[in-house]
């Protein structure tokens, strides 16, 4: 018997309480009444999106700034805090977690799309457990449902509320941490060298990508090559689980790559008439999102049949080598226009009427058809997720989540 299963046995043999947070904590807000200016030459330790999104232990050793004024009134982050993103393109990415399990000095200040949950009783939990419970599947689903919306989704703290955890002994805790971040740190290290010699083809991808696309060829405008056509709005219950494939635009980010011949999503063939279309071949692209980077990256649709896509999206319809066109996309060629192109501070968006005018070296087809398969093959290597380093990556942290997911499962104590 493992010492985790003599503890359980000794400590809580007939199961753990589950409690909801609502009975164990308040909820509070991240940073109010700040304009774009007060993030430049900051004062005080800013606490962003990207962070709580990427790790589920909070990093504190950070750069990012907000001017804060002497006795403002504002939400400070607190020594075992569990801290949620509150929006995203999509459900299954709102209320992504981070704890601040380390004690500091800092005075941390929180994004306004985040927000915190403080525990009234801290000694019920080791902060480090709260770092992987809340990035587990059966608590994931849960938190997942808390989220409402059409086009962009947002989470309802009064739907949280509801939200039941496991309460197990500290003791049994403090085992299952142990065993959590010995595994974590064991596959940590493989997964640092897998994604050094990852970065280091990607980095060799991007420049191949960019010479290959910036040749010595007449420029064209996009406005000359094809037509763009928005895309409609659609709401969470339009969704099915099969019809017509639907394209929605922060799939974009999440889902796809460079092209693609299936889609995750449907809509019914009813709903289908009264959208917008991408027929094989053509582009969808995301035109809104909170980043620079993500704002106008595309996908190519290479299925047979027509599919439809959503809202804050266009279709561009071409007549140029459809995986070239998304290449295009991808480049410091397309970058550099877009930055200068994109309005907006909290959500950023990219028009049709602008991206017209972007103008780029286009080479005849049989050239296009030669670099496409050039990159294709660079692509393959670096971000196929069922091939290469990219599996061997994916592979071990299954292996985590899958010990971390039967760990924090407990079968529940009967009232």
């Amino acid at each position: 018997m493992s010492k985790l299963e003599q503890l359980i046995k000794d400590l809580c043999p007939n199961g753990v309480e589950y409690r909801t947070l609502g009975e164990l904590g308040e909820f509070y807000g991240g940073l109010t009444g700040k304009t774009k200016e007060d993030f430049k030459d900051g004062n005080a330790d800013f606490i962003t999106y990207k962070n709580i999104y990427s790790n589920p232990a909070l990093s504190v050793d950070i750069e990012d700034k907000v001017k804060i004024q002497a006795n403002e009134k504002q939400n400070t982050i607190q020594y075992g805090d569990v801290l949620f993103t509150g929006s995203s393109e999509t459900p299954e990415e709102c209320g992504m977690s981070s704890v601040l399990t380390i004690k500091t000095d800092k005075k941390l200040y929180l994004n306004s799309f985040c927000f915190g949950f403080r525990f009234r009783q801290l000694k019920l939990f080791n902060p480090d457990f709260c770092k992987h419970l809340f990035r587990s599947i059966p608590l994931r689903k849960q938190l997942q449902k808390t989220a409402d919306g059409v086009t962009r989704f947002n989470v309802s703290k009064k739907k949280m509320a509801k939200v039941t955890i496991p309460v197990p002994p500290i003791a049994v805790q403090n085992e299952i941490v142990r065993i959590l971040d010995t595994f974590t740190e064991l596959t940590a290290e493989l997964t640092a060298e897998l994604t050094a010699e990852l970065t280091a083809r990607k980095k060799q991808y991007t420049h191949y990508l960019n010479e290959l696309l910036n040749g010595p060829y007449p420029n064209k405008t996009l406005g000359e090559l094809g037509t763009f056509v928005r895309g409609n709005g659609l709401q969470k219950k339009d969704f099915v689980e099969s019809g017509v494939g639907c394209i929605h635009y922060g799939q974009i980010y999440t889902y796809y790559g460079t092209y693609t011949d299936t889609t995750k999503s449907f809509v019914s063939p009813e709903l289908a008439q009264k959208l917008k279309k991408a027929h094989k071949g053509d582009l969808i692209i995301a035109t809104t999102s909170e980043n620079v980077e993500d704002v106008g990256k595309a996908v190519v649709w290479l299925g047979k049949e027509d599919i439809c896509i959503g809202g804050h999206s266009f279709v561009f319809h071409h007549n140029q080598n459809p995986k070239y066109m998304s290449y295009l996309f991808q480049s410091e060629l397309f970058r550099k226009q877009k930055i200068k192109k994109i309005i907006g501070v909290k959500v950023i968006e990219l028009s049709d009427k602008a991206m017209k005018k972007f103008s780029f070296p286009i080479p005849p087809l049989e050239e296009q058809e030669r670099i496409v398969k050039i990159l294709d093959r660079f692509e393959a290597l670096c971000n196929d997720i069922t091939v290469g380093l990219p599996a061997e990556i994916k592979a071990r942290q299954q292996q985590y989540e899958y010990y971390r997911n039967k760990l924090l499962t407990f079968n529940e104590v009967k009232a």
